[in-house]
């Protein structure tokens, strides 16, 4: 891991178009700044564990079409 030290209004350039700035800080609080693209996705950790929990328990839930079709295929099997 990498540790940088910044003071307000200094930041970290990552991957030549996401800038991260320090705003604000109080106490224990650290207020960022983050300027990138639209495209970029930016979360808080927690709330990126849980969607990614959501996404696996929905995948764990889904029928796959292959499943599907063996299934209709025993069924046809057994009524012939």
């Amino acid at each position: 891991m990498l540790v940088l030290a910044r003071k307000i209004n200094q930041s970290i350039i990552l991957n030549d178009d996401i800038e991260v700035m320090v705003l604000d800080v109080q106490g224990e609080q650290v207020k960022l700044g983050i300027k990138a693209p639209k495209s970029v996705k930016i979360f808080r950790k927690e709330v990126y564990e849980s969607i990614q929990k959501e996404n696996i328990e929905a995948l764990k839930s889904q029928t796959h079409p292959i499943d599907d079709l063996t299934k209709l295929l025993k069924d046809k099997k057994k009524k012939n």
